[in-house]
């Protein structure tokens, strides 16, 4: 699959765009509560980093095997390298180490304030109406997003500001990364294109963690291996490749705000593995961000 020339201003929102980012949003929000139980086992860059490497591996032979090749022309190596390092490098090594300041919830949270700056880029660089029909979505969904913040209590002290600075800046970074991606696409095969950008960003995650964190892979229990197999099949494997899938196929705004579905699920999923706050309010809330999405999805 090679990329779809999509004019961003006009572009529809595509069916299987929308299965595509269905996929994503189930995979990233089920792996807040995944990561957050890991680093009882394992330190964050280690995690991230290896899953990464590991999923992309596979993602290469599955590439080969289908007669893709992994050859990269040498005008796109600049775009490939920006978004790996935008999509993956920076979100993962941020998100990871943010946990270590935040709840898996709060995290998610906050981390998909990415749909409003996604949005504003892509009007700046990419000239996307902003109609009032999809501004309308967006103002539903952060509403929703404001109250859940809200009613998990948190509190922004001095304790946790090193999180949410993190995760602000890898939200930020990663809603670049997706406007570049539209911006300045990689004419490679899906599968091609989400293996060399994970393995490029996740390799210097991956050397950090082994660095300065020294992971122990004796110190896995049985859970442990479980987790970390999810993190590279689904997080890495099926997530990232239905999320540059969905790109092809949609408007990066519209894109963007489809994933505040990911919040929502990370807040249930944590509540139920992690057992963090969910009651009537936040149960509310995730209703009314949800609706956003939905509303986004068919401007």
């Amino acid at each position: 699959m090679t990329e779809l020339k999509i004019s961003g201003a006009a572009a529809r929102a595509a069916p299987t765009g929308l299965l595509f980012l269905a996929i994503t949003s189930v995979g990233w929000g089920l792996n807040w509560p995944v990561m957050k139980l890991i680093l009882s086992e394992w330190p964050p860059l280690s995690a991230r980093g290896l899953t990464g490497v590991v999923g992309a591996a596979l993602l290469a032979v599955l590439a080969l095997a289908r007669g893709h090749s992994l050859a990269v022309p040498r005008a796109m190596w600049p775009r490939l390298l920006l978004s790996a390092f935008l999509n993956v490098t920076v979100w993962m090594t941020l998100m990871g180490l943010a946990l270590l300041w935040l709840p898996a919830s709060e995290a998610a949270v906050i981390a998909y304030t990415m749909p409003v700056w996604a949005a504003l880029l892509a009007w700046l660089m990419l000239g996307e109406r902003m109609s009032w029909t999809r501004m309308a979505a967006l103002l539903m969904a952060f509403a929703g997003i404001a109250a859940l913040m809200g009613g998990n209590g948190l509190n922004a002290s001095m304790e946790k500001l090193p999180g949410v600075v993190m995760v602000l800046v890898g939200a930020f970074a990663f809603a670049l990364g997706t406007v570049a991606a539209k911006r300045l696409p990689l004419a490679l095969p899906l599968l091609s294109s989400a293996a060399l950008q994970i393995g490029l960003g996740c390799v210097p995650v991956a050397l950090a963690g082994l660095l300065v964190e020294h992971p122990d892979v004796r110190a896995l229990s049985g859970v442990g291996w479980g987790l970390m197999a999810y993190m590279t099949v689904v997080q890495f494997c099926i997530a990232y490749v239905c999320w540059f899938a969905a790109l092809q196929r949609l408007p990066a705004s519209v894109a963007a705000i489809g994933t505040l579905a990911v919040p929502v699920i990370g807040v249930v999923a944590s509540a139920v593995a992690l057992h963090e706050p969910l009651g009537w309010g936040q149960i509310g809330a995730l209703i009314f961000t949800l609706a956003g999405v939905v509303l986004a999805t068919r401007s």
